[in-house]
């Protein structure tokens, strides 16, 4: 099988790419149709952050359900005060162990909003090296992203960011609104070296 050719993409070709990127998210994911118009706005919104970045995984080939050629895509951008989910996690975090523990963490953030790769292209290491992409030569001092918690056991993407060096900042972490739990996880940049991975 020819590999994904991963490619850094600005906002306009992100915004010209949401349509096969959706069809990724909604595969990984599986959320209620219902709930993909939403996202939709959200990923728009994303898309005019400072600092926007996305990196997708194209591959020619016969077109996955959905449409398109994206076979996983990762975007994030430099997190600050007014963002929902920057704030959210801050005043989190700031909660049990103080403003200077929230500020080390979320002074000077890159934001990992998502990473996601269609389920028939996983198990490839395609994940680790769109978040590597994602992450090389960025400015901010620190990564932070939020993930499924499942609990005891380490889902895959929990295990892929901890082979980076991320560490858990929350676990257990209901956001408003209601929602799984989730691990709010960072580290310091750049990311630690790794090996081949199945993420």
């Amino acid at each position: 099988m020819r590999e994904a050719k991963l490619r850094d993409i600005d906002h306009r070709a992100f915004l010209r790419r949401l349509g096969p990127i959706l069809a990724v998210y909604a595969a990984a994911m599986r959320p209620p149709a219902e709930q993909l118009p939403g996202r939709r706005t959200i990923m728009e919104r994303h898309a005019a952050y400072p600092g926007f970045r996305a990196v997708v995984a194209e591959r020619r080939g016969p077109a996955l359900p959905g449409g398109g050629a994206v076979r996983g895509f990762a975007y994030g951008f430099h997190g600050e005060r007014g963002q929902w989910w920057h704030d959210v996690v801050r005043g989190a975090l700031a909660g049990p162990s103080g403003e200077d523990h929230a500020a080390r963490w979320l002074d000077d953030p890159f934001e990992v909003a998502e990473l996601h790769v269609h389920p028939d292209h996983q198990g490839q290491g395609l994940g680790r090296r769109l978040l590597n992409t994602l992450c090389e030569g960025r400015p901010e001092r620190t990564v932070v992203l939020s993930t499924l918690d499942r609990g005891r056991e380490d889902t895959p993407a929990q295990h892929l960011y901890r082979s980076v060096g991320m560490i858990d900042l929350l676990t257990a972490f209901e956001f408003p609104g209601g929602g799984p739990p989730y691990a709010v996880m960072g580290a310091t940049l750049p990311l630690a070296p790794y090996g081949p991975g199945t993420a």
